[in-house]
């Protein structure tokens, strides 16, 4: 296209530029989990709102909530274009442990072509791609292919406890025909990913209670019920042990195949599951014959054991009757499953299956809808080919077997599609010492959003 060629020149040429304000970012300690650093927090969002302006938004608003605040901006002088809402955040992970780090997790280090800082990759790098991509095309075109708005919050690392409420209140302004996040990673070095599914997530906690108090084991023990083997049994009826199978009734009731295209795809990626599986340093997987490794943790839903608490677990011996046992559990789900759904069958197979002798509580504890584009939407195939065009490689689509719950509700109010379009690599360490991000998918990252504008805005 006729625009692609200044929009690359000027991504090229302001590389410098570019990654020494992403440096300046990244020294910024926006830690939200820490309440010790909230004016942190703070003077990140006001940096990011001041690169917004420079950008080019017209519109720059900081959102107060409970919490740590939002930032809002937009470019709206395109009448007529769809609008792209882009979401990300700009608060990151503590640090710790930090002697494991090779160099100061807020001092950023370039080292073989990679940017090494807390937040690199998770989410600041990846955020900024396209506040960069609206600056290339209004500096070099004067103008761009489709209005944009940005939905930047300060609290995704401790669960985004205001962001609904945000946008709700918000949701006039926040109005749009796709949404774009980039917080994901590509599937692997040189393969450009676009992630068209998510997972949803159900969580629960269990307590299991049975006498009023620790027993003596010897002289109890055989008489009353062991609420810590109660909740053991209960819990081990949910799975089939032979194949993992989740054996709750109704669990897989809603659930939606993928296609014969998709499962040829994933088939065709680069996998190897003896790898996968030694570098997790297990003996081996769950066996099913029915569904290969990516099916699995893609697109077929999950029961997990998360935690589990009973009885007397410090040094030495206790021989104690516990009277109570404790578990978090939680079931990530597919395409057209219902967190509220799956959470009443759980418990209702869970309360069949409590002995007499205990009694079962069950707290909700939080659920999120899962998410699925299908990938030959066309919005998801533009955003292939823009990664192509800012790539120079084939892109592949994706799911991933995580959950944002925030792109389900996204999608809900604005009827719009999502598209994640993640630049971050499998050992780019987010959440761990040693975060870091690829430059080169950096730079490239920058040209593709740049691009997705442009096939956004030519779509019918």
């Amino acid at each position: 296209m006729g625009s692609a060629d200044p929009i690359r020149a000027f991504v090229e040429g302001q590389q410098n530029q570019w990654l020494d304000e992403l440096k300046e970012f990244l020294r910024i300690p926006s830690v939200s989990t820490d309440p010790a650093r909230a004016d942190q927090v703070d003077t990140a969002a006001e940096w990011l709102g001041g690169k917004l302006r420079e950008a080019g938004c017209t519109e720059i608003e900081k959102w107060p909530t409970e919490g740590h605040p939002v930032i809002y901006g937009a470019w709206r002088e395109a009448p007529g274009a769809p609008t792209l809402l882009v979401y990300g955040h700009y608060d990151v992970q503590p640090e710790e442990p930090v002697e494991l780090w090779d160099t100061p997790p807020f001092n950023p280090t370039v080292r073989e072509g990679k940017l090494f800082a807390r937040g690199s990759a998770d989410d600041k790098g990846q955020l900024y791609i396209h506040v960069k991509a609206l600056q290339a095309w209004l500096q070099t075109v004067g103008t761009c292919p489709v209005n944009v708005v940005f939905l930047i919050e300060g609290e995704e690392e401790v669960g985004s406890p205001n962001i609904e409420a945000v946008v709700r209140e918000h949701q006039d302004r926040l109005q749009c025909d796709a949404v774009m996040i980039s917080d994901t990673v590509m599937f692997a070095a040189g393969l450009p990913s676009i992630t068209y599914s998510l997972r949803g997530l159900a969580f629960m906690q269990l307590d299991v209670t049975g006498a009023r108090g620790d027993l003596h084991s010897g002289s109890f023990g055989g008489a009353v019920v062991n609420p810590a083997e109660a909740l053991a049994r209960m819990l081990a009826s949910c799975r089939n042990p032979d194949n993992g199978e989740i054996t709750v009734p109704g669990f897989y009731d809603d659930i939606v195949a993928i296609t014969d295209a998709e499962r040829e795809q994933w088939n065709s990626l680069p996998f190897n599951k003896t790898k996968y599986r030694e570098e997790l340093g297990v003996d081996a997987l769950l066996k099913d014959a029915d569904y290969g490794v990516l099916e699995r943790t893609w697109a077929r839903p999950t029961f997990e054991v998360n935690g589990f608490l009973s009885g007397f677990t410090g040094e030495g011996s206790k021989t104690v009757l516990p009277a109570k046992a404790m578990a978090k559990i939680s079931m990530r789900l597919v395409a057209n499953q219902d967190p509220e759904k799956i959470m009443n069958a759980t418990e209702d197979h869970l309360r069949a299956l409590t002995p007499p002798g205990v009694r079962l509580k069950v707290t909700r504890m939080h659920g999120g809808k899962p998410w699925l584009t299908p990938c030959d939407h066309p919005v998801i195939q533009a955003a292939g080919r823009a990664l192509h065009r800012g790539f120079g490689t084939e892109p592949v689509f994706i799911r991933e077997g995580g959950s944002i719950p925030l792109v389900a509700l996204l999608e809900e109010l604005f009827r719009a599609p999502s598209v994640l379009m993640g630049i971050g690599l499998p050992d780019e360490n987010a959440h761990a010492p040693n975060e870091n991000l690829d430059l080169g998918n950096f730079y490239a990252g920058i040209a593709s959003a740049a691009f997705f504008f442009e096939e956004l805005g030519s779509l019918e």
